[in-house]
């Protein structure tokens, strides 16, 4: 889902003020409008707003920023920051307390597990709770969860953090219940994931609890990214969200999966996870992958036996109706 540019209202954007001096560093007219757009939607003006180019960027700059040298982070096996970060997160002196959990989300019970094995100065302490919308594996928190976690991380002294890469297929699947204002009142921080839902590049970074906001943008430019030419930033996020862009490109992306996941369906296929966003894992034979590869770029998610594997499908803002129906009919040739 950022396999293609942007969408072209921004482009447009870009060409407009392309000639306009502004000022840097956040604090140009662009970047100023989108935030006041954002705090607006989330009916809170006291949220702290911040830019920077990319997910595994951001997730570096919020937890580093709020954990001391000997706090800890606890998320799912199968989160961003404990797979696909190249070890960021430990990188930057901070342990990673994570949770077998199946369908990609994590319950208070099981970090209050965590939280009884990890009892004294000997131990790293558990600090900051992480969680995608959607997960890794495609998964959504429904409200009620949300709220569960939130209410347990109050009571525990624990901030809740929310990785939004993909929050705009969450916040528009089919059995989501959740809003941005929800999840702006639920958790300590989150971000919004721009360059998954049809931004060129860019994340926007929302602070709820004024108590960790402090001196951010320090940590901002300490990791690199307080950028400079702030503006091509926030003209984006202002483009997607002064209507509804942002959520009508996200329903795209989930329609576009709804066409693929029946499509693969009707083909007799299973599927690992069962997935209401923008990424499905349909089960297929090593054989079968091995063919489609001449055509088709696979990432194989997990090998379920001697001959099949899961992959991972995802579509994006900018999917086409024909090249479903062209996949779909490639498998079916091909069973």
């Amino acid at each position: 889902d950022y396999s293609e540019g942007c969408h072209p209202n921004i482009l447009k954007a870009f060409k407009k003020i392309n000639f306009i001096q502004t000022e840097s560093y956040g604090d140009d007219i662009y970047s100023k409008e989108a935030i006041a757009i954002l705090k607006k939607r989330l009916n809170n003006s006291n949220v702290d707003i911040h830019f920077v180019s990319g997910g595994t960027q951001a997730n570096l700059i919020v937890i580093s920023s709020i954990l001391k040298s000997y706090e800890s982070v606890v998320s799912a096996k199968t989160a961003h920051i404990n797979v696909h970060e190249a070890g960021a997160i430990e990188a930057g002196g901070h342990k990673i307390n994570f949770i077998d959990s199946e369908n990609g989300k994590i319950t208070p019970k099981q970090i209050e597990k965590v939280l009884e094995w990890h009892t004294d100065e000997h131990m790293v302490k558990p600090r900051l709770v992480f969680i995608s919308n959607s997960t890794e594996i495609g998964t959504i928190y429904n409200k009620k969860e949300l709220i569960d976690l939130s209410d347990f991380c109050k009571a525990n002294s624990l901030y809740l953090y929310l990785d939004g890469a993909r929050i705009g297929s969450a916040l528009t699947a089919k059995k989501n219940d959740l809003t941005l204002r929800d999840i702006s009142r639920f958790t300590d921080i989150f971000y919004i994931g721009g360059t998954k839902n049809g931004a060129l590049v860019g994340e926007m970074i929302v602070i709820n609890n004024r108590r960790i906001g402090k001196n951010f943008r320090f940590y901002l430019k300490q990791r690199g990214a307080l950028l400079a030419k702030s503006s091509f930033i926030g003209i984006q996020f202002k483009e997607l969200f002064k209507d509804n862009l942002f959520f009508e490109l996200a329903t795209h992306a989930n329609i576009m999966a709804d066409k693929l996941r029946n499509g693969i369906t009707d083909a007799g296929f299973s599927f690992l996870t069962e997935s209401f966003t923008n990424q499905i894992f349909p089960i297929f034979s090593n054989k079968m992958i091995k063919e489609l590869e001449k055509k088709y770029s696979f990432y194989i998610w997990k090998k379920m036996d001697n001959g099949h594997s899961a992959v991972r499908l995802v579509t994006s803002w900018a999917t086409k109706s024909e090249k479903i129906e062209e996949f779909i009919r490639d498998i079916k040739k091909r069973l």
